[in-house]
């Protein structure tokens, strides 16, 4: 009996001894769990910007010909000069165009010398009336010639059909000209078009960010967008989308679009290049910072800290302009609470401390 009493207490006691031990081990664990920096995520209006390389082209790039063949007898303009709509640029000699006036005078004059004679014939009733409608048809025929051998000689002066700006001039006094022959462009450079690429993907982000029952509502309701310079300042102008391309490139997967911004001081040049911001705004976004995050087969996780420990957490993010932070657009919560540095010595499951 005094073995059996002997027996339980001594059972009892390793019991409460071990329960003991686990209980300061547990204690010793807690202690010695290591502090990171832990925030609480919180919401907050946000604005992202998309950007995108463009090239920067005249609201209108037009290629100046000549309308007759000859050689260059002047040229009245410099390499970027500003022109206006009917000016003088080059002037074409052409020994055709001189030919072709000569013969249609010597025609019309025959013309008309043939029906001074016979009209008063006809008159007397010597020749018949047909037989003066047959020469008065080709003195018609005669005139309309002179005037298109007229006008084609007014071509010889090669002037700007629009305002703007003129090109490289390739073509010096004395080369041959012909109706093929590109003398330079000339850039209405008032309103200019930037053309810029969004891959398939972003394109359907992008659609579904704006309101519209179709593309053009949708283009209609997208902010205005912005210029950034070649030097990497920002344009004084706003501009505005126009076009979507109806179709995806199969090579590149991506689309076309267009943007017009307005140059009254003329700063912006066609063939410069830019790049397009168009931005985006989130309201009550949450933002962490990037060195919270870490990359695994490229997803982006966050360590989410929960009672004592941490859990790792797949989220989909956008990045802020100033490179250093992300808008969460899903997988965490206001509330959620993530370890924001150190995060590349945890493991999922860790128990941590957080640090005060």
């Amino acid at each position: 009996m005094k073995l059996g009493k002997l027996l339980f207490g001594s059972i009892v006691l390793l019991l409460c001894t071990t329960s003991c031990k686990n209980k300061q081990a547990e204690a010793n664990s807690a202690d010695q769990a290591k502090a990171f920096p832990v925030a609480t995520l919180v919401v907050q209006d946000v604005e992202l910007q998309a950007v995108y390389p463009a090239v920067l082209k005249g609201q209108q790039d037009i290629d100046i010909k000549a309308r007759v063949e000859g050689y260059i007898d002047a040229i009245y303009v410099d390499e970027g000069a500003v022109v206006l709509k009917g000016q003088p640029l080059f002037k074409i000699n052409s020994p055709s165009s001189v030919q072709l006036i000569e013969s249609a005078k010597a025609n019309y004059n025959t013309a008309k010398l043939d029906v001074e004679r016979i009209r008063p014939l006809a008159e007397k009733g010597i020749l018949s009336q047909v037989k003066l409608s047959a020469y008065e048809n080709v003195l018609a025929s005669a005139k309309a010639t002179l005037d298109q051998a007229t006008a084609a000689l007014g071509w010889t002066t090669v002037t700007s059909p629009v305002n703007g700006v003129v090109g490289a001039i390739t073509f010096r006094q004395g080369s041959l000209a012909t109706n093929s022959t590109v003398l330079t462009t000339v850039s209405n450079i008032s309103n200019v078009v930037a053309y810029f690429s969004v891959n398939e993907k972003e394109l359907l982000s992008l659609l579904k960010e704006f309101k519209g029952d179709n593309q053009a509502e949708k283009i209609k309701n997208m902010p205005d967008v912005k210029l950034l310079l070649s030097d990497g300042t920002e344009y004084e102008e706003s501009g505005r989308i126009e076009t979507i391309s109806g179709l995806v490139d199969a090579t590149s997967g991506s689309v076309s679009f267009r943007a017009l911004f307005p140059n009254k001081h003329g700063l912006l040049r066609s063939g410069s290049s830019a790049k397009v911001i168009i931005p985006s705004e989130y309201k009550e976004a949450i933002v962490i910072p990037q060195k919270s995050t870490f990359a695994q087969q490229d997803k982006v996780l966050v360590y989410k800290f929960q009672g004592d420990s941490v859990v790792q957490k797949v989220v989909s993010v956008k990045s802020t302009p100033d490179g250093q932070n992300y808008v969460v657009t899903e997988g965490l919560s206001a509330g959620d609470k993530i370890v924001t540095a150190g995060i590349v010595t945890l493991t999922n499951g860790q128990k941590i401390k957080e640090q005060k």
